[in-house]
């Protein structure tokens, strides 16, 4: 005799219809729920690194490349004697050059230095513009750049033949000092992109001008937030520096402020990673 459930459909094996097709239903979803899965989590990646990083507080890691540039500019000024980053000292040193080439090679050293930033300054801000200059995966990359050429740097001074201002020129200083400079014009880009450009973190003299010629220099603390980027910037490069110092003095040498800011610039990259996506209206 059949049986029929509460239905009239026929039970079969002790199973009606609808248990097997609730049962089968869940064993064909599994692959899917995890298919969808992993295509969920690949789109989050791709929309978190596809979106343009948010403008708000992103002065902090602005301000951050002060300290690098202070210990950069300290112990290769120290040790090398000409900057890495600031190139109005360069461009004072270049000129003392002509006039006396033949005094030291100092001028060819601050030379290569303001060549390869205004190369660096061309490079970067085209990569930003091609690529859309506010996206994630831009800024990271742009940043994952600078810190390659650092380690560079940092690579060349370690293992090569120790260098200093007495050292007559050769590719273990020039190259560094390249490496270094066009990476530092990433870092000025950066503040364009991201529409501070007073915070270039290779100027300071504009910064003092604005700072004490503000009207509200004297207000509260969020009264005046552009007060107090410009008062913080020249604070963090003179820790840099003195902490460029500390290391140009030891018998580290610069290669240990070069991997102090590979460490920081590092960090730099991750805030990139992390920083808050623009909220889309």
């Amino acid at each position: 005799m059949s049986s029929q459930n509460g239905y009239n459909t026929l039970a079969q094996n002790g199973y009606a219809p609808n248990d097997v097709d609730a049962e089968g239903a869940a064993l064909l979803r599994k692959p899917s729920d995890r298919n969808g899965g992993e295509t969920s989590l690949t789109t989050r990646l791709t929309t978190h690194f596809t979106n343009n990083v948010s403008k708000s507080w992103a002065d902090i890691a602005l301000l951050g490349c002060y300290i690098i540039t202070g210990l950069l500019d300290s112990s290769s000024v120290f040790i090398w004697g000409s900057f890495v980053s600031m190139q109005t000292g360069n461009t004072v040193y270049l000129g003392l050059g002509i006039v006396a080439p033949h005094d030291n090679d100092r001028w060819i050293r601050s030379g290569i230095s303001i060549a390869f930033f205004c190369l660096g300054s061309l490079f970067f801000s085209f990569y930003h513009r091609a690529l859309s200059p506010r996206k994630r995966w831009v800024l990271v990359s742009s940043h994952l750049i600078q810190l390659a050429l650092v380690i560079a740097a940092a690579l060349m001074v370690t293992f090569g033949p120790h260098t200093s201002k007495e050292t007559p020129f050769n590719i273990f200083i020039g190259a560094p000092i390249a490496l270094i400079a066009f990476q530092a014009a990433g870092q000025a880009v950066t503040s364009r992109v991201l529409q501070f450009n007073g915070l270039t973190s290779v100027v300071l003299t504009s910064i003092y001008c604005d700072l004490f010629s503000d009207p509200g220099l004297v207000a509260g603390f969020q009264a005046n937030p552009e007060r107090n980027r410009r008062a913080a910037a020249p604070v963090l490069l003179l820790l840099g520096a003195v902490l460029g110092g500390l290391w140009a003095h030891s018998s580290v040498g610069l290669a240990g402020a070069l991997w102090t800011a590979v460490v920081l610039k590092a960090g730099v990259v991750g805030a990139w990673v992390l920083w808050a996506a623009e909220e889309k209206s």
